[in-house]
C-alpha cells in the first residue's frame, strides 16, 4: 500500500478553540509527514495561518444544521473525496459529521470522529443527532473522562467493530513556553492593562458564560479578602461575552456588590494567550460543569505557571494535585479561596518549583506531536485492516 494519506478534517469554524487548534495542528503535521492534508470549513481565525502550499482549505457552510444544506454539503464532500482520492475523513463537530458520514458510505472511505464534548441530550431526538459522532470506523475521545462519558450514555451504539480510542489533546508547548517571551512584551502588555507590578495577579482565561464558573471565581476572590485578609492582589477575568450581555452584567454587578471594583479588571482577549499567561503568578479555572480537557489547565502548566481548578473533568486528567496546581470541589467558592490564599503565601522558589512540575507534566503527556502522532497512527491502523 503506498505510504501517501489523504485526510480530509471537516469542522464548522477554524477558530481558538481547542477542536479547532487540534484540527490546525494536525493538518500541518500530517502535510509533515507526506500526507495529503485538507481541511473543510466555513472560516474562521485562524484560517489565515493556515500554510496554504501544504494544506488545501476547502470554504462549505459546514457550520450549519438546515437539513437542506446538510444535504448540499453531502453532495459538495463525496465529489471532493473522489476527486482528491480521499481515505480519511475525519469530522470534528455533529453537523458535519452527518454529511461527512453519508458521503463516506457513498464513497466507501474510512469515516473517524472526534467527541469533543459531552453534548447535551434532554431528549431521545438530541442524543441521536449527537450518535452521529459514534457511528464511524474510529472514535476518538479527547480524554479518558469522555471516554467513560460515551460508555456511560451511548452504549447502545457502541460495537466491537467500531473502535473508542482516546488520544488526549495536545497543545504546541514550543508556543506555549515562558522562556520565548521577552520582558519588553510584559511591560508592554502590564502598562495596556494598568497592572500594578508588586501585586500577586491571578488570571481566569475563559469566554464568559456561566459554566465556566465567573461567579464562583469572584465570590472567591471575595472571600480571599474578607476571610483570609488578603488585599495585595489584582484579578484578570480574560473572555469575550460573545453577546452574553446579561451575564456580562451580572459580573459587573457581583464585583460592585463585593467592592471588587479596584482589584478586578476585564478584557475580551489577547491575541497572544502565552503573553497574557506570562504575567499571571497563578491561573485558574473555575469551570461548574465538566471540561472535556481543560485547555487552560494544560497551557497555563506548559508556562511554567500554578493553576488552581476545578476537580472536575478532564482536569483531574491533566493537573498533579498538589504538585503543579491544586484541584478543589467544583461548586465551593470558599475552597478555591484557601487554595488561592496557599499559592499566595508560597514563596517564590515554590512557584518556581510547581511551576517546573507543570511543564515537564505537559512535556510528557500532552505535546502537540504525540496527539498528532496518535492520530496518524490510529489512521494507518485502518487503512492496514
Amino acid at each position: 500500500m503506498s505510504s501517501k494519506i489523504n485526510v480530509l478534517q471537516v469542522i464548522p469554524k477554524l477558530g481558538y478553540g481547542g477542536a479547532e487548534t487540534g484540527c490546525y495542528d494536525l493538518a500541518h503535521y500530517l502535510s509533515e509527514k507526506d500526507c495529503g492534508s485538507f481541511i473543510a470549513t466555513s472560516g474562521g481565525e485562524l484560517l489565515k495561518f493556515v500554510k496554504k502550499n501544504k494544506v488545501k482549505v476547502f470554504r462549505l457552510p459546514v457550520h450549519s444544521k438546515n437539513p437542506f444544506i446538510i444535504i448540499c454539503n453531502t453532495i459538495v464532500l463525496t465529489f471532493l473525496i473522489l476527486i482528491k482520492k480521499i481515505k480519511i475523513v475525519h469530522a470534528r463537530s455533529r453537523a458535519p459529521a452527518w454529511s461527512c458520514y453519508f458521503a463516506c458510505l457513498f464513497t466507501n472511505t474510512y469515516f473517524v470522529t472526534t467527541f469533543h464534548g459531552t453534548y447535551n441530550f434532554k431528549n431521545k431526538f438530541k442524543k441521536f443527532y449527537n450518535s452521529i459522532m459514534l457511528r464511524s470506523s474510529l472514535t476518538i475521545a479527547g480524554s479518558n473522562f469522555i471516554f467513560s462519558h460515551i460508555n456511560e450514555n451511548y452504549s447502545e451504539y457502541l460495537s466491537k467493530k467500531k473502535k473508542l480510542r482516546v488520544i488526549f489533546r495536545g497543545i504546541n508547548i514550543d508556543y506555549f513556553n515562558q522562556k520565548n517571551i521577552s520582558i519588553l512584551k510584559q511591560e508592554k502588555l502590564k502598562r495596556e492593562w494598568e497592572l500594578e507590578a508588586n501585586k500577586f495577579t491571578i488570571l481566569m482565561p475563559g469566554r464568559l458564560t456561566s459554566w465556566k464558573g465567573q461567579e464562583k471565581f469572584i465570590e472567591a476572590l471575595n472571600i480571599l479578602v474578607e476571610d483570609y485578609n488578603v488585599t495585595n492582589f489584582q484579578g484578570i477575568l480574560l473572555g469575550s461575552d460573545q453577546g452574553r450581555k446579561v451575564y456580562s452584567k451580572k459580573l459587573f454587578s457581583l464585583i460592585e456588590r463585593y467592592s471588587l471594583t479596584k482589584k478586578v479588571k476585564f478584557f475580551s482577549h489577547c491575541k497572544e494567550m502565552p503573553l497574557a499567561y506570562s504575567i499571571a503568578d497563578v491561573v485558574v479555572s473555575a469551570s461548574i460543569e465538566p471540561e472535556a480537557f481543560g485547555r487552560v489547565a494544560v497551557e497555563s502548566q506548559s508556562m511554567g505557571k500554578p493553576i488552581v481548578a476545578s476537580n472536575i473533568g478532564g482536569s483531574k486528567e491533566t493537573i498533579l494535585n498538589k504538585k503543579s496546581g491544586f484541584l478543589y470541589k467544583h461548586d465551593d467558592p470558599r475552597e478555591l479561596a484557601k487554595n488561592l490564599n496557599t499559592v499566595i503565601q508560597l514563596s517564590q522558589e515554590e512557584l518556581k518549583l510547581m511551576g517546573n512540575e507543570g511543564r515537564k507534566n505537559v512535556s510528557k503527556k500532552f505535546d502537540v506531536e504525540v496527539m498528532c502522532d496518535s492520530n496518524l497512527r490510529e489512521y494507518r491502523k485502518l487503512l492496514k485492516n
